[in-house]
Parts: structure tokens; C-alpha cells; sequence
């Protein structure tokens, strides 16, 4: 490990990684320090008897605007989904499907069982504006919650809670919906401009992208970071000097290391995996559960999106549930018979995934998405935390604290 350097990246993450890619670009000396034994931070994937394990479900959204800066989405091999979801409603299986994507089930879905024609149309509009207003003009808007903003839109408590509020349980990891409007303005958008999917080779295989122009010999893996200070980062290994750190760990790491940085609440959830021979639907497409039970917030067979995340004559189903304490693996296979309407009791249980602080909190007060990323000293911080709550907002915050910490750097 080298005496000193221009910058220390802390952290090997989507924001550090991104952070990387710029501080690179722009040719200043820099070092990464991951404390793991892999770069990626929350986006892992595991290989299970031929099945692609995720650490945790998630998905790869095409609008992220950072994504183009950063790699060819292409070269990921991405499987989708089908733009809309199926909602369980007693007996029925409703299917709603976004009529930009797909303008065959526009009518079908204007006259679905869930809320009212108005209800829908108005959730269309909400979207649709999301969709095409500037963003700028998006971020501007009066902030509230999430809920609140839905309810000002006229939507009804029919179509909330059988629809919106399972479907965006599952995107913002809060059954109670007080995430910002301004989050939720963000989500509508990209979900209305982009395609939903899963690269061939797993979640991991973003991270590996972002990282694979930088030079492997700047970035020390197993190598945790005992402190840092204005000029120097600690580790066992010993010291490095330089010029500016960038801290880029989880939230709950970051206020261990820069003690004035608020702590964030994170959200957790859980994973459950599950392998069959005969996928209970014959599609890739998001199931909820609109007969408001609220213990799965969504489930999946994500083998349909992605035929390489199972084995010849298998399917991987996906099912996430929000909250600090998941319920046992039965209890979910019983929610699951239920959802989807046929036995699971010939489902193999692959593994439970739980990932205890998956997503920060985002309740108002969230401005614009862009918390401070220069602390002063020569100290910088990057994350999801200081953006939105996503894939996104961890690119972005990586890309613009590394954008402050050359503006000082230049005018040092």
C-alpha cells in the first residue's frame, strides 16, 4: 500500500466504484479501499447448483440516467420484465400493463377490476407527467410523502392499497409509503422510460462493468478502514496521506466514520428462493398481492426474465418481503399457494436471503436529491443516502462527490 496519494475512495460500492470511473477519467492519482473480499456492496450475486442467487431481488432499471456515463447496457445481456404487474384479488389474477409499453393491454387494463376507471386514468396521468415534465420541474413541486402525494392525485383507497401500495412496498421497501414524493416522482419516471431486467450473469455483473477500465492494482480489497481524518486514512495495513477521502460505505459504516453525519434509518427486507419444474405463470412479470394481507410484497419466477439465473429444466421464483422480522419459509410457501393459485408443496426452498439495511429512508424533507457531499476538510462523503434511494442515486452521488473533490482539488 503506497505512503500517500491524491484521493482515498473508502469503499468499493456502486458510489465508490463511480467515484473511481470519474477521479480516473480525469487522471488524479486515487486508491480504493474495500473491506470485503469483492467490489459491489449491496449487489451480489451467488452461484447455488446452477441457480443465480442475488442477495436479495433486484432489478436494473435502463433509465438510470448515470448508467450510459458508466457502461454499455447492452454488453449486460439484460432479460426483462414485462412492463406491468398481475394483482392477486381473491380469486382472480388481474393483469395491469403499462399501455406505453405494451398498447395491447392499454384496454384490458382500463377496465380491470381494481379501483375505478377514474382511478386509473388518473394513475396513468400521474405517471405520464412523471414521465415527460423536466425533472427539474418535478423536484420542484411541494413535498410531502409518498402516500400523501397519491392521495392529492385523487387516486382512492381502493386503488392504493391494492395496488400502488404493494407494488411500491417492494420498490421502497416501506409498507407505510412516507418516503418523498419527489423519490416517488423519480421511480414513476424511470419505470415509465426504461426497461425492467436482470443481466445473463446476475446483479453482479453491474458492479463488474463499472469497475473493469480501472486498474486492479489501485484497489486493496480486505482491507477495512479503522479511520479517517482530514489528510490521512487508517488501516491496519498502515497509513495512506493524501489530499482528499471520499468516503463511500453504507450508511451505518459512514456515521462510524465522519461522527458529524447524521444517521440514517435504513430499511430492511428478505428474499426467499425457491426452484420448481413448472413456473406458476408464463411470464416475467411482478405479482402483488391486492387483497391487502401484506406479508409478500411481491414475488416473481425470475427465470422468465433471465433463463441463465436457473438450470435446464428448473425455474427460479423470487419472493421479497418488507420488515425486520421475515416470517418462516412455510408461511411464505402458503402466501405463495395463495398467489398464485396452485401448489407449491413440490417447490424446492433454495435459500433465504435477508438483508437487514438494503435501502436508507427517504421521508421529507429530500430537497432535490442532492445532500452535501463535501464536509469540508478535504473530507467527502458519497451514497444512496445523499441521493435517492436506489441504483440511481448511488451512480449519481459517487460521480458528483467525485466532481467536488476535483473542483477542490483544482482550486488548492
Amino acid at each position: 500500500m503506497p505512503a500517500e496519494t491524491d484521493v482515498v475512495i473508502v469503499g468499493g460500492g456502486l458510489a465508490g466504484l463511480a467515484a473511481a470511473r470519474r477521479l480516473h477519467r480525469a487522471g488524479t492519482p486515487w486508491r480504493l479501499l474495500e473491506a470485503g473480499d469483492r467490489l459491489g456492496g449491496r449487489i451480489a450475486t451467488d452461484a447455488v447448483d446452477g441457480f443465480l442467487l442475488d442477495r436479495g431481488f433486484q432489478v436494473l432499471n435502463t433509465a438510470y440516467p448515470r448508467l450510459g456515463t458508466l457502461l454499455d447496457v447492452d454488453r449486460l445481456d439484460l432479460g426483462t420484465f414485462t412492463p406491468g404487474v398481475l394483482v392477486r384479488r381473491g380469486d382472480r389474477l388481474i393483469r395491469l400493463v403499462n399501455p406505453l409499453r405494451e398498447p395491447a393491454g392499454g384496454p384490458r387494463a382500463a377496465f380491470a377490476g381494481i379501483g375505478s376507471l377514474t382511478d386509473r386514468l388518473r394513475l396513468a396521468g400521474l405517471a405520464a407527467g412523471c414521465a415527460t415534465l423536466p425533472a427539474a420541474r418535478l423536484l420542484a413541486a411541494p413535498e410531502t410523502t409518498s402516500e400523501a402525494a397519491l392521495r392529492r392525485a385523487g387516486l382512492s383507497d381502493a386503488i392504493i392499497e391494492e395496488l400502488v401500495r404493494p407494488f411500491l412496498s417492494g420498490v421502497f421497501i416501506d409498507w407505510e409509503l412516507e418516503t418523498s414524493s419527489r423519490v416517488l416522482a423519480m421511480v414513476l419516471r424511470s419505470f415509465a422510460r426504461g426497461r425492467i431486467g436482470l443481466p445473463a450473469e446476475g446483479m453482479a455483473a453491474l458492479p463488474r462493468a463499472i469497475a473493469a477500465p480501472l486498474p486492479t492494482d489501485l484497489i486493496e480489497l480486505d482491507t477495512p478502514v479503522a479511520e479517517v481524518a482530514p489528510g490521512r486514512v487508517r488501516t491496519q495495513a498502515g497509513e495512506i496521506h493524501c489530499r482528499a477521502v471520499l468516503v463511500a460505505v453504507d450508511p451505518p459504516a459512514a456515521s462510524t466514520l465522519l461522527p458529524g453525519l447524521a444517521t440514517v434509518r435504513m430499511h430492511s427486507y428478505t428474499t426467499y428462493y425457491h426452484a420448481t419444474e413448472a413456473a406458476p405463470l408464463g411470464e416475467p412479470i411482478l405479482l402483488v398481492d391486492g387483497d391487502r394481507r401484506e406479508v409478500v410484497a411481491n414475488t416473481v419466477v425470475v427465470s422468465h426474465a433471465a433463463p441463465t439465473y436457473a438450470p435446464d429444466g428448473q425455474h427460479l421464483v423470487a419472493t421479497s418481503v418488507v420488515g425486520p422480522t421475515p416470517p418462516p419459509e412455510p408461511t411464505v410457501r402458503a402466501e405463495l399457494t395463495r398467489l398464485y393459485g396452485r401448489s407449491t408443496a413440490d417447490w424446492t426452498h433454495l435459500t433465504t436471503v435477508r438483508v437487514p439495511a438494503a435501502l436508507p429512508a427517504a421521508p421529507p424533507p429530500q430537497g432535490r436529491l442532492r445532500k452535501p457531499v463535501a464536509l469540508g476538510g478535504g473530507l467527502f462523503v458519497a451514497g444512496d443516502h445523499r441521493a435517492s434511494p436506489s441504483i440511481q442515486g448511488a451512480l449519481a452521488s459517487g460521480w458528483r462527490a467525485a466532481g467536488a473533490v476535483l473542483d477542490e482539488l483544482r482550486a488548492a
